[in-house]
This record gives structure tokens, sequence and C-alpha cells, in this order.
């Protein structure tokens, strides 16, 4: 496995829209091998694969709470078959987004379809931290980041301060 580098934005494959992946073949479980440990290593909870750069649709997320045993979800193709109408308000932050949060209004409860890494279709009905994950993940594999859901004004500010991050951490 491998840590791979995090796309910091602004960077336009990060608004790219991310192609279907034809096949789950060794590379691609590579893939989500190497997307992990570069996410447990930053550390996130989930991580697209347009923030290293790899414009494929795939995610990985792990949402399991500090005091439980890992619980890595690889999801290949995903896609949003339904939406709760109610919404839930969570604090959102993004690896390509350093130190910085800001709340987002989404679906309290999603029902999600993908390809897991042995290339069966997989159904799953998302709720709580969870459902904002796979929603802000997939977001990613359209092109768009949690700072398109706020308000102008508060997402000019945040992406300021990102590039003030990314020039006192430049090497």
């Amino acid at each position: 496995m491998a840590k791979l580098p995090i796309l910091i934005a602004p960077d336009s494959r990060l608004k790219t829209k991310a192609k279907p992946v034809a096949a789950v073949d060794d590379r691609v479980r590579q893939l989500t091998d190497d997307m992990l440990e570069t996410m447990y290593a930053a550390p996130g909870i989930g991580l697209a694969a347009p923030q290293i750069g790899v414009l494929e649709r795939v995610i990985v997320i792990d949402v399991a709470g500090k005091d439980e045993p890992p619980a890595p979800m690889r999801l290949i193709n995903p896609e949003i078959t339904w939406a709760s109408e109610e919404l839930q308000t969570a604090e959102e932050g993004c690896l390509s987004l350093p130190e910085q949060w800001a709340e987002v209004v989404r679906p309290a409860e999603v029902k999600i379809r993908y390809l897991d890494e042995t290339g069966a279709q997989q159904e799953t009905h998302a709720t709580g931290l969870l459902a904002t994950c796979v929603q802000h993940e997939i977001d990613h594999l359209n092109g768009v980041l949690f700072v398109d859901h706020i308000s102008a004004l508060r997402r000019n500010m945040i992406l300021r301060k990102v590039q003030k991050w990314k020039k006192d951490h430049a090497s």
C-alpha cells in the first residue's frame, strides 16, 4: 500500500466530473487500499479518488468511532438511488480544504448502490454520519466541494484561508 498526496483546493481536478470504473480489477483494489491508507494517515473518514488526482468514480469511507474497530467501505461507481425529504445539518470538513469546517444541510438518509471490491453490486441505506459522508464523497465524484453548498461569503472566506494554508505549508 502507498500513502498518496491529497490535492488541495483550488485544483481543477477537484472540479472535474469523474468517469465510471469499467471493471473492478486488481488495479482498482490496489487503488482503494492506497486510498484507505491515505485517508487513515490524514486522518479522515472519507476520500474520493479525484482528491488524489484519479478521475474515477471510487470512494473509501470509514465512520467507525475512535473506540470501535475499523469498518472500511470501498465504493466503486456509487450512486444515490433515494434521498429523504428530511434534512440534517452537520459540520463538514474536507482533506482537500485543510483545517476548514462549515455547517452543511443534506438529506438525513440516502440509499446508495455501488460495486464492492469484488465487483458485486451492493445497496446500503445510510443515516447519520454515514449519510453525510457518502453524500460528501459522491459530491467529489461530480466535481462538487462541500463549500459549494454554503453561502458565497463563507465559501470565499474558507478558500482564502486554504490559500494561506497552502502558502504556509509549501515545501
